[in-house]
């Protein structure tokens, strides 16, 4: 177990960068010439979900509802939420946004294929 406070941000990043690179080759690779418009349509909802998101854990962490202890985390706060968090809602969010335009991709050449 990582005992420093760089622990949250190297474990947040190692589990999800890989998967967002390996998503966006797909995304690149199926789309080429589309690629940009196609982030320019998936990115922003990503965004707006993981603002509503930290903004939910600033009113949970407001209330007391739950906190983050020190040690495992930078200490940087932004509205009180630990930046670690922020980044996790926005990459998860992102992530799914990006699963679910891969996954339109893949369900229309599946149906193409049907009969």
């Amino acid at each position: 177990m990582m005992e420093t406070r760089w622990a949250y941000l190297i474990h947040l990043l190692a589990w999800s960068v890989p998967f967002i690179v390996l998503q966006l080759a797909v995304l690149v690779h199926h789309f080429r010439g589309r690629t940009w418009a196609v982030l320019r349509a998936v990115v922003p909802p990503a965004l707006v979900v993981g603002t509503y998101l930290s903004v939910a854990d600033h009113l949970a962490i407001r209330e007391g509802i739950w906190n983050f202890g020190g040690g495992k985390h930078l200490g940087v706060y932004v509205a009180g939420v630990p930046l670690e968090e922020i980044l996790f809602f926005l990459l998860t969010s992102l992530m799914v946004s990006l699963g679910l335009t891969l996954f339109t991709v893949l369900l229309s050449r599946w149906e193409a294929r049907v009969p």
